[in-house]
């Protein structure tokens, strides 16, 4: 039978279980991929767990996310991370290198791989012909430890491309599409693969772009073949040995198909506050503007800034805007400047930044209460960008360069210019001496914590009984950002969970931490019911963890993102799903709540919460049988603890 990439990647790798999609499986994973907003707590459990050395093939760490340095807790946690990759045998990558995503296309990427990321939007290595994905920090440091990766086995969603991108219009505008017909959670529990005649207009990194958003239609991942566009890139990274040939049979068959027509496409705006809000930028175009930003992991590639830098070029922006520059990797940095990019740039009055994730996760970079900034970040969820009544839209560099312009929302088919077609260089100057390799395994490096490092918290196993009383009620599509927010006051406090819980749902509600302590001071657990898609967004495992340190022992949803619900499950926290939609509607914020068999629902997989006042309510859960003996013992770090033990 004829196969999918997707299938052929995943049969080359599983080590447990059947590939018939919904069933659970378990992957080995080759490479891993961390970052400092997660990459500490995954460098605390390595340690909780008493690992020795990395068993992947290559384990990478990066400085991206918390670059700002306005006290010492971001210097002491990096010097942290450098001292634990060099004590379990990690890549590292010094602040400045860079936003992951790209560092590691350019250093480490390797079609036929899988990657396992500890950051959401790690599919972006799909581009590559990678099985590249996003997890929890907890199943990162896991694969870190040798051990499988355990996934629902997805369906294969086929994209086939046709035609080719015209005038203006650009691979962003390709994901945005995609968004636009399905919604952010138009791909749960899919693989994205595209195939088709239109790939051969699509680079290396315009492919990247499409991989990175595929995280935002709820993908587990996106995937491309690895083919001529493929082999050129890494040859220009003078990595020409790392390419090999993957793609899909010939006539195989997807769970889903849809197609594209590129050549019928048009420039893309994803409104606030939401990816999933798309429509054409003339739809919208006319609209003020104050901020301009190009750049972050879901725009990293030079033809991204050169392009903005020939639009400006003898040309200055609207009084009105500001235009941030937000270089993806040093290496990117370096080429804009040798090839003048850069002063051009600058001479149209951009704001050059230094290279990392910065404004995309909240770190500088906020705009102004209630004006509309247009960026090509990858998702403009409420306040992500460090102000609290944002107005983000989601844009291509085009529309970002052509707006700045004008001070308006601008379609870049409207500007009286030709377009500038720009590719990726061919011999770029390569940029590797911000990329420490791990030390040896025979010298013994302490690690270095400081004052703000806190231990990884224990937790109970799971009671035969529950009551607890319900702090949150929340609708549907509820993100990461909202239980957990990131940003420059939140962030450094990424190492202690004590401290970063005092933020838990401050978006939403800033009583919770209160009354969740309030509630735990009793001696009682609390229970938190929502809608579909809970926990979208960001994998960041202190969305699961922190409202769990307060007491959080049920949530009760319609539907959960993929990692979200994982994370829940890594913690202790029994992530339970409604029967049916209408009882969602009864429970309500303050209800008490009883589950008095829990031993009984988590085999039988359903059973009765009681709601004091209300009367029963069905609910069910997903759960594997694995997944419930991590729930059962409160967490996955004392039980992995003890096998990894009983293994050495």
């Amino acid at each position: 039978m004829a196969k999918t990439l997707a299938s052929k990647l995943i049969e080359a790798h599983l080590v447990e279980g059947d590939s018939r999609p919904g069933e659970e499986i378990g992957l080995r994973i080759d490479q891993t991929l961390t970052q400092d907003a997660t990459g500490t707590l995954v460098m605390l459990e390595l340690e909780a767990m008493g690992l020795d050395r990395v068993q992947t093939e290559l384990s990478a760490q990066y400085v991206d996310h918390n670059l700002i340095q306005e006290d010492f807790r971001n210097p002491d946690d990096h010097r942290f991370l450098r001292s634990a990759c060099r004590k379990f045998g990690v890549w590292f990558s010094r602040p400045g290198n860079g936003v992951s995503h790209p560092v590691h296309m350019e250093r480490f990427g390797r079609p036929g791989r899988t990657l396992l990321g500890s950051d959401s939007h790690t599919g972006a290595a799909g581009s590559l012909g990678m099985l590249a994905m996003g997890a929890g920090g907890m199943e990162v440091a896991l694969a870190m430890a040798g051990k499988p990766f355990y996934v629902k086995t997805p369906e294969v969603f086929g994209v086939r491309l046709t035609g080719k991108l015209p005038e203006w219009v650009s691979a962003k505008d390709v994901i945005l599409e995609l968004l636009r017909r399905h919604g952010v959670s138009g791909a749960v529990n899919c693989v994205l693969e595209f195939y088709g005649p239109g790939l051969s207009c699509l680079e290396a990194m315009d492919r990247h772009v499409i991989a990175n958003m595929g995280t935002e239609l709820g993908a587990t991942a996106t995937i491309f073949p690895a083919d001529e566009q493929v082999r050129v890139f890494l040859s220009a990274q003078g990595r020409a040995e790392a390419f090999e040939e993957w793609g899909p049979d010939e006539g195989a068959v997807y769970d889903r198909e849809e197609e594209i027509d590129l050549s019928e496409l048009e420039p893309m705006i994803a409104m606030p506050s939401s990816p999933g809000n798309v429509r054409p930028v003339r739809e919208v175009a006319g609209e003020p503007i104050t901020q301009a930003y190009i750049g972050s992991s879901a725009n990293p590639g030079y033809r991204d800034f050169a392009v903005a830098a020939e639009m400006v070029k003898d040309r200055f922006v609207h009084p009105e805007v500001s235009l941030e520059i937000n270089p993806s990797s040093r290496q990117v940095l370096r080429n804009l400047i040798h090839d003048g990019h850069l002063e051009s740039l600058v001479s149209a009055g951009a704001r050059i930044h230094q290279a990392g994730c910065n404004g995309c996760i909240g770190m500088g970079q906020a705009p102004a209460t209630g004006r509309i900034s247009l960026r090509t970040v990858p998702r403009n969820f409420p306040g992500r960008s460090g102000t609290r009544e944002d107005a983000v839209c989601l844009v291509s560099p085009e529309t970002a360069a052509a707006s700045a312009l004008r001070g308006v929302i601008t379609d870049p088919r409207d500007l009286d210019m030709s377009y500038p077609w720009v590719c990726d260089p061919r011999a770029p100057l390569r940029v590797e001496d911000l990329l420490e390799p791990p030390a040896p395994p025979e010298e013994s490096v302490e690690l270095e914590k400081g004052p703000n490092i806190a231990e990884m918290p224990d937790f109970d196993p799971l009671p035969e009984r529950l009551e607890l009383k319900v702090l949150l009620a929340l609708g549907d599509d509820v993100s990461t950002d909202e239980i957990m927010p990131a940003g420059a006051e939140v962030l450094p406090y990424r190492s202690n969970i004590p401290e970063i819980s005092a933020f838990c749902f401050s978006v939403v509600d800033s009583a919770y931490p209160g009354t969740a302590r309030d509630c735990a001071g009793a001696g009682d657990g609390h229970a938190i019911v929502a809608g579909d898609n809970y926990g979208q967004g960001s994998s960041r495992e202190h969305a699961a963890l922190a409202p769990r340190y307060l007491g959080l022992r049920v949530v009760v949803a319609k539907s959960y993102a993929r990692i979200h619900w994982q994370n829940l499950v890594n913690f202790g926290v029994l992530p339970l799903e409604f029967a049916d939609g209408e009882s969602a509607d009864q429970v309500e914020k303050g209800d008490r709540m009883v589950l008095k068999d829990l031993p009984g629902l988590l085999e039988k997989g359903e059973g009765i919460v009681l709601v004091e006042g209300k009367g029963e309510v069905r609910v069910r859960h997903g759960l594997s049988p694995r997944q419930r003996d991590v729930v059962r013992k409160g967490g996955l770090v004392q039980t992995m603890r003890r096998e990894l033990d009983r293994d050495q």
